[in-house]
């Protein structure tokens, strides 16, 4: 893999030569801190450890899971570099709320899939290695539905769901319903 290449793991030789550490110790630090938003790592990278811009970015994104800045355009494009289990949990997640709410529109956003309706963002989900995250797109929500997700972590913009969750149906679509809500 040169550096012509375009996948984020193509940076890694000149941040392990620059700064003197082997790939896992970087991966480490960003397991470590990984409650952190996106511009709070980039910060962490460039003011603790001397990054540029561009190595961070390519270590936040590839320990988030990106690990190619490859824009996908489909859910199918989106799900197809993860396990059937994730796949299956993905697809589930948002079959529940569209079940309920035909007029919602699966699109790519982000690079991530999200539903959308009348210009909103309703719901998303990113995948990870160990966890989906859903994002409800209002911390206000997730203020209001802390009782029903007491079982999962709560971030300040998402929670946290096993990769082969049960999908809670109810919850989702309950959601939906509130994120509709604000908007009218």
């Amino acid at each position: 893999m040169g550096p012509s290449s375009t996948d984020r793991d193509a940076h890694f030789p000149a941040i392990e030569k620059k700064h003197g550490q082997p790939m896992t110790y970087w991966l480490n630090k960003m397991n470590e801190i990984s409650d952190l938003k996106y511009a709070e790592h980039i910060t962490y990278l460039r003011e603790n450890h001397g990054f540029s811009q561009v190595h961070a970015n390519a270590l936040v994104l590839y320990s988030r899971g990106s690990k190619s800045p490859k824009r996908v355009t489909s859910i199918g494009e989106f799900l197809e570099p993860f396990d059937e289990t994730k796949r299956a949990t993905v697809r589930k997640i948002f079959k529940v709320v569209t079940d309920k709410y035909s007029d919602m529109k699966l699109v790519i956003a982000w690079n991530q899939p999200m539903l959308k309706q009348n210009g909103q963002y309703i719901l998303g989900v990113s995948v990870h290695k160990n966890h989906i995250l859903i994002a409800p797109f209002s911390t206000k929500l997730l203020e209001q539905f802390l009782p029903r997700l007491s079982q999962y972590q709560v971030n300040k913009k998402t929670f946290k769901v096993p990769v082969d969750w049960n999908v809670d149906t109810k919850l989702l679509q309950d959601l939906a319903a509130a994120r509709l809500a604000e908007f009218q």
